[in-house]
């Protein structure tokens, strides 16, 4: 119902402003509400929590200091209006002053409730305030939100809120023991860390995994006796053996991860086992032993929700869960599709109108069932939006109706979408399941038996429009052989002919790795986190370096083991799914008023009778020992170390060793997955280390040794400078002080040794004196310019460069560095200088104009990576995201949010704090 609020503000004809968080969806709302409406953007948030060293310096010795978070005040925080967002408020506050009235109309999440509130704080509006929300964005929608405003939600707000301060306490009070025990840079947080557990642990079991190998009988047969003349002419089928002599034959689903036999009445068929038998049954006389024929129905799946949608999209677009909610985001935003971010799988009358009505007139009125389906959430607790990922409307459009309107992967979307909701209210697939068992006694006397099945489609129902799609599970090692096409019509005792039955090997396969559909189908089923959080937590866990994928695969790096063994011995309930999963229960009873903020975040900091508080587990941890920590044994005697520079191998020195005799190492490849480093490569890697040092020669000039090493930052070659001993420093030549009397004998001042890194085709191995000489000769000296400049040229950390004065230009090789002429250099020099200095490269990508600079988007590959530009602002390409994958709207988007966030804010802006008596406005 609306409000008094409202009542008395369609008394008044002054201008209504409308704030959204987004200018597409300020866009496409405004061109809806016409004249009268002035519809606004905050750009997301307009305030947040600031990092604890941006706090004003009077604050940050109080109880507020640590986390932007009054710990000690019922966990108040501190909110600050960030840098970039300055100019927005005061836009938002002009427009305001000229406005009778005030709509906040963001998302209907916590998110969006927790945005609208925040608005009303900072903008402190004197006019009568409306809180509405639309599940889409049209016209219809638009309308019938008007007609529903409210308040703001408060205690969707307060949950929001102890969502963001229980991940600031979380991050902030255990990130920094692993930036003292594992390395810098790393970070834990409520749902990332959880999230790693689950690909580590899946890495783990595939490392404990060992392989089985079994063998089974695979034949062809047909209609008809041995030998007669119809035998083979009929229609013919493939089955499998599944028992000899009554007991089941073993397939890949019989044996555990160790490789071991689970049932004790399996037969476990070996080679020779399996060959024999089809000796035996070469000239058995086959018949049908029994056939079942049983119905076959199939329901639709249900319309999308945040979750599904990121499934699916994953296994039938390829997309990463972030590239799918960026682009149903767009759909979104410009009036294409439901709002993305939702629990719930059900439909409005008028969306199940509407797919019913679209399904008849496409499919015919056949594929129409008589009831309309109904789709209730699986989720307890679900929240956030109240309705299924849809295409938006009381009637859809079609593909191919919005094909020219939309980019190549929000068309690929809208139509996976469009399909499942239309599919989703058509009738169930029809048809027949028959399974057939057939036998023979072999020459040996033993009894066989095969099975066959084969199902037959009689009516495809919701399949003529869309078919779910499936992940990899355990056991799919050689799949369901049994399973065919459709059979000859048969009946018990008919005879049957074989032919070509042959003995089929097979090896189990390891449990498979998670992608993003299966992990995020994980987190779901465990109650851990939102599905809407799934798309930034993937991201973060790649960006972080503690997962990376091998084609869709999840494979984690050694560092996540090292942080997940911390989390496991030291936070074990913060990576507890359950203990996860119960926090998120938690925060949807403070979203229903079930439970308070306060009591709620006391209880996880400090603790009560029954929990340990977090606080009190960070202060009582105790000595962890970080080599054990980083630590992990792959062969006897062989350890994986997690080091500042990157996983190595270590064998320990030798007993009776000289002393300063260092460990026996190995490098790990970068690209070997941890359950690829089995026992046997540990001992081959550290068998074939190359040397961390080598001999070279002496330098006939100087008459040093020159070495070649393996070091931090790669090989290079070096000159050994010898210290002179105290009894050469005591035969110099006396030196004396003015008034004649001796100096007293000293070392002469260290020189620094030369050094040269060595180029990517050379190695510590076969680096010669020749090659270390001339590295140690650079930087070579080419000549002057017409002004008398020396120019050089030398190898960099970057690469091989050309150097005069202060100006200094890439070259292509480092061979070059021999061979390039002063004239070449020159040229090189008449040329514009490139940004960085370095000559122009070909971009990797272009990607249209940006229509804010109007200039050219590419993408080209930089000292730090692959980032995006138009040549006035940069970004770089996030880890998350392939340069493939990228699109014009997905480049302009992240150039505009670079230019958005302005230059680096060094302060904090002025404490425009909570207070809890303005929630009840």
């Amino acid at each position: 119902m609306p409000s008094k609020a409202t009542s008395k503000a369609d008394k008044k004809t002054g201008k209504k402003l409308v704030i959204v968080e987004s200018p597409a969806k300020s866009k496409t709302i405004a061109g809806y509400l016409g004249a009268g409406f002035e519809v606004e953007a905050s750009m997301g948030h307009i305030r947040d929590l600031p990092q604890p060293s941006e706090l004003p310096d009077d604050l940050k010795k109080t109880s507020l200091g640590k986390f932007a978070v009054d710990v000690d005040n019922d966990f108040e925080p501190y909110y600050v209006v960030s840098g970039d967002k300055k100019k927005k408020v005061a836009e938002l506050k002009k427009a305001l002053k000229d406005a009778d009235e005030l709509y906040l109309a963001t998302d209907g999440d916590r998110e969006g409730e927790a945005i609208a509130w925040h608005l009303l704080e900072v903008l402190k509006p004197k006019v009568p305030v409306h809180r509405l929300t639309f599940p889409e964005i049209t016209r219809e929608a638009i309308q019938r939100a008007m007609e529903q405003v409210r308040d703001v939600d408060i205690a969707l707000v307060d949950a929001q809120e102890t969502r963001r301060i229980l991940d600031r306490l979380y991050g902030y009070e255990i990130s920094p023991v692993l930036w003292r025990k594992v390395s810098r840079g790393l970070s834990a947080g409520r749902v990332q860390s959880v999230a790693t557990r689950l690909v580590v642990e899946r890495e783990r079991e595939r490392m404990a995994f060992r392989a089985a190998s079994y063998w089974d009988l695979a034949g062809k047969f047909a209609p008809g006796a041995q030998g007669t003349a119809a035998a083979g002419d009929k229609e013919g089928f493939s089955a499998k053996l599944v028992s000899v002599d009554g007991a089941k034959v073993a397939t890949g689903r019989d044996f555990n991860d160790l490789g071991e036999l689970k049932p004790k009445n399996a037969v476990h068929l070996d080679e020779a086992t399996a060959t024999g038998l089809v000796t035996a049954l070469e000239n058995a006389d086959f018949a049908v032993r029994s056939v079942e024929t049983k119905p076959y129905t199939r329901r639709p799946a249900a319309p999308f929700t945040t979750s599904t949608v990121q499934q699916e999209a994953a296994r039938k677009l390829r997309f990463s869960a972030r590239v799918t909610m960026r682009v149903a985001q767009s759909l979104y935003e410009n009036g294409y599709i439901t709002y993305m971010r939702t629990d719930s799988p059900s439909l409005s009358d008028e969306a199940i109108n509407a797919a019913r009505r679209q399904a008849s007139e496409l499919y015919g009125p056949e594929y129409v069932p008589d009831a309309r389906r109904i789709y209730k959430g699986k989720s307890k607790n679900a929240q956030e939006a109240h309705e299924a990922i849809r295409p938006a409307g009381d009637s859809f459009r079609t593909p191919a109706q919005v094909a020219k309107e939309l980019s190549g992967d929000q068309f690929r979307l809208y139509e996976l979408i469009w399909k499942r909701t239309v599919a989703s209210q058509m009738a169930d697939a029809k048809g027949s399941t028959a399974s057939v068992r057939l036998g023979a006694t072999a020459a040996d006397g033993r009894d066989t038996e095969f099975a066959a099945s084969g199902t037959v489609i009689t009516f495809r129902g919701f399949m003529a429009a869309y078919e779910e799609g499936k992940d990899a599970v355990r056991g799919d090692d050689d799949g369901d052989a049994t399973e065919g096409g459709r059979l000859p019509n048969l009946s018990e005792e008919d005879p049957l002919t074989a032919s070509g039955i042959d003995a089929v090997g097979h090896e189990t396969s390891p449990p498979p790795r998670y992608t993003e559909a299966s992990l995020v189908k994980t987190l779901e089923e465990r109650g851990i986190g939102r599905p809407s959080t799934y798309a930034a937590t993937i991201s973060t866990i790649m960006d972080r370096g503690y997962v990376r994928t091998r084609g869709s695969a999840l494979v984690p790096s050694w560092v996540a083991f090292s942080v997940i063994r911390l989390l496991e011995e030291h936070f074990s309930n913060y990576v507890d799914y359950d203990f996860t999963a119960a926090m998120e229960d938690d925060l949807d009873r403070i979203a229903s008023g079930e439970r308070a903020r306060v009591d709620w975040l006391n209880n996880f900091y400090y603790g009560d009778r029954k929990v340990t508080g977090l606080h009190t587990i960070v202060h009582d941890l105790g000595e962890i020992d970080a080599r054990r920590v980083n630590s992990i044994e792959i062969a006897e005697g062989i350890t994986l170390r997690v080091g500042k520079f990157g996983p190595y191998l270590e064998k320990p020195v030798p007993a009776g060793s000289p002393e300063g005799t260092e460990p026996e190492r190995a490098n790990v490849p970068e690209d070997l997955a941890p359950d690829e480093l089995t026992a046997e490569k540990a001992i081959d890697l550290m068998e074939n280390a190359g040397p961390d040092e080598r001999e070279l020669g002496v330098d006939p000039e100087t008459g040093r040794t020159i070495i070649a090493k393996n070091g931090r930052y790669g090989p290079f070659v070096t000159e050994v400078i010898r210290e002179l001993t105290d009894e050469e420093v005591a035969n110099q030549p006396v030196e004396y002080y003015k008034n004649g009397k001796p100096k007293p004998p000293k070392k002469p001042q260290k020189v620094k040794p030369r050094t040269g890194s060595l180029f990517k085709s050379m190695s510590v191995e076969t680096v010669t004196l020749e090659d270390a000489l001339a590295l140690l000769s650079l930087p070579r000296v080419l000549g002057q310019d017409a002004e008398g400049n020396e120019i050089t040229v030398q190898n960099g950390r970057f690469g091989p460069y050309l150097k005069k004065g202060t100006d200094s230009r890439s070259i292509t090789s480092e061979e070059q560095i021999f061979t390039i002429t002063l004239e070449e250099a020159l040229e090189i020099y008449s040329q514009p200088k490139q940004r960085g200095g370095r000559t122009a490269a070909a971009p990797l990508r272009e990607l249209g104009n940006d229509p804010v600079s109007e200039k050219a988007i590419v993408v080209k590959d930089g000292r730090f990576g692959p980032y995006i530009t138009d040549g006035d602002t940069n970004i770089t390409v996030p880890r998350s995201e392939s340069i493939e994958s990228l699109t014009h709207e997905r480049a302009v988007e992240l150039l505009a949010e670079k230019r958005a966030k302005g230059p680096v804010k060094k302060t904090a802006t002025k404490n425009t704090g909570r207070k809890t008596a303005a929630k009840a406005k």
